[in-house]
């Protein structure tokens, strides 16, 4: 075979470092994105934070400071936008500034007191609660710590999951004592920590817990009634159903409703108030505000990272020139990249936030009743940007609006077809859905047969199933959960 050379052409995509990391910034949450900077501004000398108050003065060739516009507008209402704006505009706007320090002072303080509480609740866990009670009682030194070593076997919850048979097994040795006498102090035991605040504490199963807290309430007629329920009848209760237990015990309409609302007021999870907390806030990307009658978008600037080239090392880097400096002057590409890279990250979260506004205005105006079919590929063709672009800007991406705080993600979903023609969006048929059952009179709550009636009625054609699975995302019980006396 004779060997030859040929010359052949084709094309492939290639993503540069620069690409690559643009792509990796888009999709980041904000949290993520914060946490990336920081490891950038270990690692780069030449990159670091504009502080609004520093005298330095910013490196700007190029753009290589980070200056993102904050609204997006058409020319005609690029103007200044006048200070008699709605009042609703701007008291809406004078309650979300106040998360960064401003507001009424009555607010501040309610927020202040609340966190306070907060934090003391979580400060004290179950097990110190407890044995602070235990420290304080007359016990014996015996007693005492059979309390304590149940105290341990708590949950969360204040249950004693395990039975004592089994912490028997694990029981320290105390004396010779033999296993049945210990089995019975720990009975003993058992009693005197279900006496201890919270009521309720120490329970086995949900059935004792409220049990015991029943018991710590004054006796009469009332409590008697909730007292058998809860004994005989809970399963019937829970499944509401009423007839079978008026059946039983005898009771009327008015009885049994004043017993379900005594139990209903009892806490099953009485160790839960002092659990740690885990509270997690989130820090919207995009504000939604309405100016001349049009719903305008803008960055949230305590969302925005401010980055700039520091001018020392840059103007030390541009002094000595050579292959000494290689490894600054990569550092410093490295920094503008990032600092570009961050500017258009925030660029295509406004781009398209703008355009789901745009889209959703009667949202914004109504409520979820009227939000509309929305797909990513919609999005997509208006900005002339790619599917999967428009995905990575709306994951973990949050916009904050006088109706909440929503992830960019929610403004999109499936439609059903209606009577004429149209589409109507899912999130708006969840909404119809809750109103429905809001409003619905509960002796006779509706089944999801009925409800698909009612919205065929107005021209929306969805079946059972749709309804019973919509129904069940809004966590809203079935019909005979539903169901009052």
């Amino acid at each position: 075979m004779k060997q030859t050379l040929q010359l052949k052409l084709s094309q492939h995509l290639a993503l540069t470092p620069q690409l690559q990391q643009s792509i990796r910034l888009l999709q980041l949450s904000t949290l993520e994105l914060n946490q990336e900077i920081e490891q950038f501004l270990q690692d780069n000398p030449l990159l670091e934070r504009d502080e609004p108050a520093s005298d330095m003065t910013t490196f700007t060739p190029g753009g290589d400071t980070l200056q993102t516009p904050q609204t997006v507008s058409t020319p005609a209402e690029s103007e200044t936008t006048p200070a008699t704006d709605s009042a609703d505009e701007m008291n809406w706007g004078n309650d979300f500034s106040s998360s960064s320090g401003s507001g009424n002072s009555r607010d501040a303080n309610d927020e202040n007191d609340t966190d306070a509480g907060e934090i003391q609740a979580a400060a004290t866990s179950l097990s110190d609660h407890l044995l602070t009670q235990l420290a304080m009682t007359q016990l014996p030194a015996r007693d005492r710590a059979l309390v304590g070593f149940l105290i341990e076997a708590l949950d969360d919850d204040g249950y004693l999951a395990q039975p004592l048979e089994e912490l028997l097994d694990v029981l320290p040795e105390i004396d010779d004592a033999y296993p049945e006498e210990l089995l019975e102090e720990l009975h003993i035991a058992l009693r005197h920590l279900q006496n201890f605040d919270p009521t309720g504490v120490g329970a086995r199963n949900p059935k004792e817990c409220l049990l015991l807290q029943l018991a710590a309430m004054p006796a009469n007629s009332v409590q008697a009634l909730a007292t058998e329920i809860v004994s005989h009848h809970l399963d019937q209760l829970a499944a509401r159903d009423f007839a079978r237990i008026k059946k039983a015990l005898g009771c009327s309409d008015d009885a049994l409703r004043d017993a379900q609302t005594l139990i209903k007021s009892l806490n099953p999870r009485p160790g839960a108030q002092y659990s740690a907390l885990d509270t997690r806030y989130v820090t919207p990307d995009v504000t939604v505000k309405k100016y001349r009658g049009r719903w305008t978008a803008s960055l949230n600037s305590d969302a925005m990272p401010r980055l700039r080239i520091n001018r020392l090392y840059a103007d030390l880097l541009r002094q000595c020139r050579g292959s000494s400096s290689s490894g600054l002057a990569g550092q410093l590409q490295e920094a503008k990249w990032l600092i570009k890279n961050v500017q258009q990250r925030f660029d295509t979260i406004l781009r398209v936030t703008q355009a789901i506004v745009d889209r959703q205005r009667a949202f914004f105006d109504h409520g979820e009743v009227a939000m509309r079919p929305l797909t990513l590929r919609e999005i997509a063709d208006t900005l002339g940007l790619h599917e999967s672009t428009i995905s990575r800007v709306t994951t973990q991406k949050y916009l904050a609006s006088p109706r909440g705080v929503y992830e960019l993600k929610y403004f999109f979903g499936s439609h059903v077809a209606t009577d004429t023609g149209g589409a109507a969006s899912s999130t708006a048929i969840r909404a119809l859905i809750k109103q429905l059952v809001g409003a619905e009179d509960g002796h006779k709550p509706l089944s999801d047969a009925r409800i698909a009636e009612i919205l065929g009625e107005q021209g929306i054609v969805v079946a059972r199933r749709t309804v019973a699975k919509y129904r069940e995302s809004l966590s809203i019980p079935p019909v005979n959960l539903r169901k009052i006396i």
